[in-house]
């Protein structure tokens, strides 16, 4: 996507009024363009299927997580895996945790309260265009009083995987990382694959709860 190029969602919601709420919200945003909008996951993956065919996937797939049929759980590891190059973001109340934490293992970028502002709703999603972590403060505080410790923890890190994972979690993208660490994105890259794997994460988002867990860094 180029700097100058709409982020395109689409906004998947069981709820027709929270789906206009949400598309509201984003049409007064500059530089956000609603792709579409569905009505459960596998409405959603119809979508997809038939913008993939004309070459007009969105960027960006705002994820409600309770939904009838096809949930968003298994919508976000679904979408991931049919088009790997899409975003999810999940929009979650607070009754949903455990149902986010699925959705992080699935690889969803990052997550929304259905009554986030405007701002926070942006930063989401340049967030997950630029592969960079957006944490929602007070859903991660929910997040990481629940979330089980690593299998390896910290002290398996190197010191230099230890800064990278802060910068993750500051939502440092792998770019962004490697020009404050005075390194090559390639090894940047590999840092971070390093460190997922040595914790047992299967995400960036998961690593910058880790951190925030762990006292390394503040919720945002």
């Amino acid at each position: 996507m180029n700097v100058a190029d709409p982020i395109r969602v689409l906004v998947v919601d069981d709820h027709a009024v929270v789906r206009r709420g949400v598309i509201a919200y984003l049409e007064a945003l500059e530089d956000v363009e609603v792709a579409d909008e569905a009505g459960d996951g596998q409405e959603a993956l119809d979508l997809l299927s038939r913008a993939a065919a004309h070459g007009e996937l969105p960027d960006v797939v705002l994820m409600d997580l309770q939904m009838p049929g096809m949930d968003g759980v298994t919508a976000t590891g679904e979408v991931l895996r049919r088009f790997p190059g899409l975003k999810v973001v999940i929009l979650t109340s607070f009754g949903e945790s455990e149902r986010v934490h699925a959705a992080l293992e699935s690889g969803a970028s990052g997550y929304l309260l259905k009554d986030a502002r405007p701002a926070e709703v942006d930063a989401a999603l340049r967030a997950a265009v630029r592969d960079e972590v957006f944490l929602d403060a007070a859903v991660t505080r929910r997040l990481t009083q629940e979330m089980r410790a690593p299998r390896t923890g910290l002290g398996v890190l190197t010191a230099r995987e230890k800064e990278v994972l802060i910068l993750i979690a500051e939502g440092r993208s792998n770019k962004d990382i490697a020009k404050h660490l005075v390194i090559s994105e390639r090894t940047a890259r590999t840092h971070v694959s390093h460190l997922l794997t040595k914790m047992g994460l299967s995400s960036r988002t998961q690593a910058a709860l880790m951190a925030v867990k762990e006292g390394l860094v503040q919720p945002r």
